[in-house]
């Protein structure tokens, strides 16, 4: 029998599709239906999944929508602190290299809050984060180039987030299909939901601990 000291998610090595949608972005946001969502595997270790996460791409960029449901709050979103808001961090590698405990410059940082921008901090906020102990950092991220639309509900949120092309260093849907990929979605209320191994397990510096998105086009 595993220890129980460690995650089942460690023992196993996953990935899953990800889904080609045209066009990918609108004003409106991303229509992705249940065919871009992406499975849970916190099921193998008896947690509940309370964050509906579903993900797209062209050669345009990667989209994803977030759907939260069952909180009695409203999100906690905080400008200067995002990483300790309610929102969505999305790691992506797009070399899907996972034999290196070190970020190198393919590998991205990304967070997405449903509130927490504009004059009362009702709109939402989108921006890059440094990897911690990273051997080096991916390109510099044009002001307002990441994109994000959000509708916030009584019992939780929808958000909608968008990362073009330009914002990932080495981002080549034809040669490099393959992308090394973990979320992370943070609620003060619910907890956190990751798609991969969590918290204590340092998911948020290291590649190796990652999972893959296989870029296919849609069936049929």
């Amino acid at each position: 029998m595993a220890d129980p000291l460690v995650p089942p998610r460690l023992l196993f090595r996953f990935a899953a599709p990800c889904v080609r949608c045209d066009p990918l972005w609108t004003g409106k946001g991303a229509e992705l239906d249940e065919t871009y969502r992406l499975p849970s595997f916190a099921g193998l270790e008896g947690k509940r999944t309370w964050a509906d996460v579903r993900a797209g791409w062209s050669e345009a960029g990667l989209a994803f929508v977030v759907e939260v449901r069952g909180k009695k709050q409203a999100p906690w979103c905080r400008p200067n602190r995002v990483e300790d808001s309610d929102g969505v961090q999305l790691l992506i590698d797009t070399r899907d290299v996972h034999n290196v405990h070190r970020a190198g410059r393919f590998c991205h940082r990304f967070v997405f809050l449903a509130r927490g921008s504009g004059g009362r901090m009702e709109k939402p906020l989108a921006a890059w984060l440094p990897i911690n102990r990273a051997r080096e950092h991916p390109r510099p991220v044009r002001e307002g180039a990441l994109k994000a639309v959000s509708r916030v509900r009584a019992d939780g949120y929808r958000l909608g987030c968008f990362i073009p092309a330009e914002a990932l260093t080495g981002f080549d849907p034809d040669e490099h299909p393959r992308l090394g990929f973990t979320y992370a979605v943070a609620d003060r209320e619910l907890g956190e939901q990751t798609f991969t191994v969590g918290t204590p397990m340092p998911y948020l510096e290291d590649p190796s601990l990652w999972a893959t998105l296989e870029l296919v086009s849609q069936e049929g």
